[in-house]
């Protein structure tokens, strides 16, 4: 078991996980410090790696995917082809279960409030794996709107690398897309939906959101949060993350 977990891979291998690797730190905006601290790999170990000087043995590998969520060995093992009913469709992304369970969790989801502009809208979205629909979905709940909480699906298409929650109903498409998640689990982006006026009167609007594990807030605080909330000020930096690293940005007209 020892020498099997310490098999060095090809060197085309080791060059393949390396560029996996370089591209997830620069989408996540994550340092190699940070990498290496989460994966319980030596910093000085990660540097020679991802610059060539040192081949990649199998643990380091298996602890770089088990901290960054995803699989990084495309060549290096082959892998028994999973169930028809395990792979997302094309629309969403082709993705097998077993590739994408590192969004499973449940969020506290962060964004504007649209009738209030110093407050902080927050409610709960969970994204689970629904078989029926072979596919990642995600539900929000315990909105002070419950009208407006929505089911749907999510895709995570590998060419860019970011994750889409789509509602489509009746037509109407409201759309989120974030980043995929920092070493943390938090993922940052942009919602574009409609915003309920007075009347019937709809506009369309978009803001920046934020999805933070529950495991992250210790006592979430949900609904409305106003600047005298508990959460008020962690809320306010996860939202201002989003614009200032940028994960999103938003044009001057």
């Amino acid at each position: 078991m020892h020498m099997q977990a310490d098999k060095q891979l090809s060197d085309e291998q080791s060059r393949e996980i390396a560029e996996t690797i370089r591209e997830e730190l620069a989408r996540r905006r994550i340092s190699r410090q940070a990498l290496a601290e989460q994966a319980k790999v030596s910093l000085s170990t990660l540097e020679k790696v991802l610059g060539g000087r040192r081949p990649f043995t199998l643990a380091t590998t298996v602890r770089l995917e088990q901290a960054l969520g995803v699989s990084l060995r495309k060549s290096a093992i082959v892998m028994a082809p999973p169930a028809a009913n395990d792979v997302a469709p094309d629309s969403l992304g082709s993705y097998a279960h077993r590739a994408v369970t590192w969004l499973e969790h449940v969020y506290i989801t962060l964004r504007p409030s649209f009738g209030d502009k110093d407050a902080i809208f927050a409610y709960r979205t969970e994204i689970v794996w629904e078989p029926k629909f072979s596919a990642l979905v995600f539900r929000e709940g315990e909105r002070t709107d419950a009208a407006y909480e929505h089911t749907g699906e999510v895709a995570v298409p590998h060419q860019s690398g970011f994750v889409y929650l789509v509602i489509i109903k009746h037509g109407q498409h409201r759309v989120i897309t974030v980043s995929r998640p920092t070493v943390a689990g938090e993922m940052y982006g942009i919602i574009s939906t409609l915003r309920a006026g007075p009347g019937s009167q709809l506009t369309p609007i978009a803001a920046p959101i934020a999805y933070v594990p529950l495991r992250n807030i210790p006592k979430p605080s949900l609904g409305r949060v106003a600047p005298d909330d508990a959460n008020y000020v962690l809320y306010q930096k996860h939202l201002r993350r989003t614009v200032e690293e940028p994960f999103a940005l938003f044009l001057p007209a």
